[in-house]
């Protein structure tokens, strides 16, 4: 279950108390006197059988002697009656609980979702605060004070800080929409509120302190949805409490959870901070800067200590400082006195008087270059701060959101500092704080970026799947759990990971010598062992062999070494291959590993033997396309150097995300796939090539597409067919997509766009037809008919979709078909393959909304066995359709 009697829960019209009591201390008797203080205007009902009256108001035995079934339950009542009273509860007809009373046991868990599941009902907790929607007046918990409206709403699994925030908020007069205390959340959680956060008209930004994610693709298909419509900020616990451990391969040792975290945090679109005090500023400049767009910042004090604090906190978090053209130094030198800085922090001197500060923002805001300002400003006996906040306020009001302020001090910046607040304009405390929300804008932005961005195409071949298997399962049931270097190697080579030649012969000579002959001169001889994990640890891989007489000194050589380095080891022979000569290329990293939470992720970063001591890497969620790729990339220091420096010309670096898209397909065909290295790869202006490679599998499966986070392109369902004489291919849409989407909707009729979305447009923005084509495929489908035109370009002829709601119950479906296409069954065939595809994901329902005067969809609907919705009011102009779906007709 998801949202389904969420509302219920947040924003019930009655509420009952079970266990309220007015014994002093006792959890009952604060949940009851919090209700009882609140504005809730909707009824309330105390039970307790060991009352008769309670403040005056009747107090009832039973939950069957209520006068009526309470949209929501509190229930304060010992751990065993917890099942019971939900079942009765739910019989009764309510469909939301809180479950304050802590210290259930699993059994006593599983006993109450079991009694809440006939009736869909809806359980917070056990072990929970309770929940406080101010703008309702319902304060359903024992937290020692109430929280004032307003439009941020903060959801918790820890109970301490949701009173911690419940006091700072209200010592600063920050307002909230909703507060949640998760508790042990044997049912609603994070995803369950993102998904009916992200719709409600009331809350601006989602704030939200995690511990653990239980349902991942759930919380990442919420997440990447409402992050959509609204700024979700993310406290996470646990940051430094996984250290690099010990590990057979690179990745395993560097894919620790928190990283993990972090890339699921990013790929979702929000953003990450690391304390509670971080998450009101991020709320606050999200809600007040989040239109400015700036990638530098120029900072403008009345000291020069204060500018120089400000630029040291941008060098820390890497925000670049803007550096002034010639036109705006000419601007500020005819406005400033001839001691100013000349530089960025502009320090306009602590004598300034109003017009300096309002001639020198003048100067800043009409220079796009300059970026975001941040204007910092110390009291002074010279003049009153509020006259200097008057006087810039006009200018900052006509040019958007270009500023932000530090008034440094207490009581001689006060009003300044509520005349610019007044006014929407950011203020912080200190010019650090300040200078950290815009780098926290930055990363946020680039978060959101991911979302929108439409990717290039891979050139990678199709991969030989049917070989890589063969070789997995070949490995397997001779009960191995590493494959050789070769087996390795040979993986790569059907997903088209480019590889050095390689040869595995036995620990023979005359093979050794063959195989050396058969690569050419000159070789690399490494041990191959089913004991040895890192080869070069115990000088087991010798370079750069140049003739037969240096490979067979260096295989005796090598024998000695790691005999005496493991003198238990197995040896089952060596391997050869050629050297590769590429003076320019960079080792880097590529590897893959499970996280115990999010399933498959992919790493990237700087490679060679002292991969854990240069600790560059970063991490990212699979399936991955050319964008992401790059994204992931450009997180690693490494990155950096293949762009190129001095003699070395910039690498190719798009056959490297080819080479990270590989690694996600294998991820998603290949469930044993439990663990890869491929380090170092060769990256130069070349390309890239794989140098040694490690693959470990596992008889159960740990990969797969349906164990990602997020879920992958859903290839199953590409289909090619004839259709009025040309050849069509129906497939799922992908993000690549987007071009040729905007070509198809650009050649519509405006008159079946109106059928359609009821209203005319021509045109989308981008963020909208990004949307369009970066789906959700766990949630939605949008099947595209495509076809190849004249000139040999591939053309949609028309889309089909559908968008479920989260529990997957109910999808809503649209189609359209290009103008010029109408009356040859094309709408049928997409339509009766939509419904195909709902039926398979388990969708009892398909409803849409149809307008009256579209007789083609309705004629169409019809015949495909669509009614008329009763739920759907009858509403002027429209009709509601309905399709129930099941196994079969």
């Amino acid at each position: 279950m998801t949202i389904r009697h969420l509302d219920r829960l947040l924003t019930p019209g009655s509420v009952a108390v079970f266990g309220a009591s007015n014994r002093s201390g006792s959890v009952g008797a604060t949940v009851w006197r919090n209700l009882r203080a609140g504005r809730f205007a909707g009824p309330v009902y105390a039970v307790n059988p060991k009352h008769s009256t309670l403040d005056g108001v009747p107090v009832y035995a039973t939950a069957s002697q209520l006068p009526a079934a309470p949209d929501l339950a509190l229930l304060c009542t010992p751990a065993h009656t917890v099942a019971p009273l939900v079942a009765e509860l739910g019989a009764l007809g309510t469909r939301a609980v809180v479950i304050v009373t802590a210290g259930l046991t699993p059994a006593q868990k599983q006993a109450a979702l079991d009694a809440a599941k006939p009736h869909l009902m809806r359980l917070l907790g056990p072990n929970c605060i309770g929940l406080l929607s101010p703008h309702i007046g319902l304060n359903a918990s024992f937290a020692h004070t109430d929280a004032l409206p307003g439009e941020l709403a903060f959801v918790s699994q820890s109970g301490a800080l949701v009173t911690a925030v419940l006091d700072w908020t209200r010592s600063r007069g920050i307002g909230l929409s909703h507060l949640v205390s998760l508790g042990d959340h044997c049912d609603v959680d994070f995803g369950d509120l993102l998904d009916h956060l992200a719709s409600d008209a009331r809350t601006r930004s989602i704030l939200l302190y995690v511990e653990s994610v239980e349902s991942p693709r759930k919380f990442m298909s919420a997440a990447r949805a409402a992050a959509r419509n609204k700024p979700v900020i993310v406290v996470k616990a646990g940051r430094f409490g996984n250290g690099v451990r010990a590990a057979a391969s690179h990745t395993g040792a560097l894919a620790g959870s928190d990283v993990v975290y972090d890339a699921a945090i990013r790929r979702a679109g929000m953003l990450r901070v690391d304390t509670l005090q971080e998450l009101f500023i991020a709320a606050e400049t999200l809600a007040r800067f989040r239109g400015n767009r700036s990638e530098s910042l120029t900072i403008m004090t009345n000291g020069g200590g204060a500018g120089v604090m400000a630029a040291d906190a941008a060098a820390r978090a890497g925000v670049t400082l803007a550096e002034p053209g010639g036109a705006l130094l000419e601007r500020l030198d005819a406005a400033l006195p001839a001691n100013w800085s000349h530089a960025n922090p502009v320090d306009i001197i602590g004598d300034a008087p109003v017009e300096r500060y309002t001639d020198t923002l003048s100067a800043l805001l009409a220079d796009p270059t300059a970026g975001a300002v941040l204007f910092i400003h110390a009291p002074t006996a010279i003049v009153r701060s509020d006259d200097i906040a008057r006087a810039c306020l006009p200018l900052i009001r006509a040019s958007g959101p270009r500023v932000m302020s530090a008034w440094l001090g207490d009581g001689a910046v006060s009003q300044a500092r509520q005349l610019f607040e007044q006014a929407g304009v950011p203020d912080y405390p200190t010019p650090e704080e300040a200078v950290r929300a815009f780098a926290m804008l930055q990363t946020y932005r680039r978060n959101q970026e991911i979302l929108i961005e439409a990717p290039s195409a891979s050139e990678n071949p199709v991969p030989d799947v049917a070989s890589a298997r063969r070789r997995l399962d070949a490995v397997l049931a001779e009960g191995r759990e590493w494959l050789g270097e070769h087996e390795a190697k040979a993986v790569l080579e059907a997903y088209g990971v480019p590889v050095v030649p390689t040869r595995a012969v036995p620990a023979s000579a005359e093979a050794i010598f063959a195989a050396a002959r058969e690569v050419g001169y000159p070789v690399a001889l490494k041990i191959v062992s089913p004991d040895i994990t890192h080869k070069s640890d115990v000088g087991g891989v010798r370079l750069d062999l140049r003739d037969q007489a240096s490979l067979d000194m260096a295989v005796s050589e090598m024998l000695r070494a790691v005999r005496a380095a493991k003198p238990d080891a197995r040896i089952d022979g060596f391997t050869v291959q050629s050297m590769v000569r590429r003076p320019h290329a960079q080792e880097v990293i590529v590897g893959a590993s499970i996280d115990s939470v999010f399933g498959p992720v992919i790493l990237c970063g700087q490679g060679g033997t002292a991969v854990e001591v240069t600790a560059d890497s970063a991490v990212a969620l699979p399936p991955l396309n050319r964008s992401l790729a790059r994204e992931l990339v450009s997180r690693t220091r490494v990155s950096r150097l293949l762009a190129g420096y001095r003699d070395h010309p910039p690498a190719k670096v798009d056959a490297l995300y080819d080479v990270l898209i590989a690694v996600s397909q294998m991820l998603a065909d290949l469930p044993q796939l439990a663990e890869l290295d491929i380090n170092p790869l060769y990256v130069d202006e070349a390309g890239a090539i794989a140098l040694d490679a490690r693959i470990r599998v596992s008889s159960r499966p740990v990969a797969g597409a349906e164990r990602f986070a997020i879920l992958p392109y859903p290839s199953q369902w590409v289909r090619t067919q004839a259709w009025n004489g040309r050849e069509i291919t129906v497939r799922p849409i992908r993000p690549e997509d987007e071009a040729q989407h905007r070509q198809f909707i650009e050649k519509l009729d405006p008159e079946d766009v109106r059928m359609r979305i009821f209203q005319t447009r021509r045109e989308l923005p981008r963020s909208e037809l990004a949307r369009l084509t970066q789906i959700d495929y766990d949630r939605e489908m949008a099947l595209i008919a495509e076809a190849v035109d004249a000139q040999g370009v591939p053309e949609t002829l028309g889309v089909a979709r559908t968008v479920s709601d989260p529990d997957h119950v109910e999808a809503e479906f649209a189609i359209i078909v290009r103008s010029d296409l109408k009356g040859g069954g094309l709408g049928t065939l997409l339509l009766d393959r939509l419904i195909e595809h709902a039926r398979s994901r388990g969708i009892e329902r398909l409803v849409g909304i149809v307008l009256r005067e579209n007789k083609r969809m309705l004629k169409l609907a019809q015949a495909l066995g669509f009614e008329n919705d009763p739920a759907e009011p009858a509403a002027s102009g429209v009709r509601g359709l309905v399709k129930r779906l099941g196994a079969t007709e």
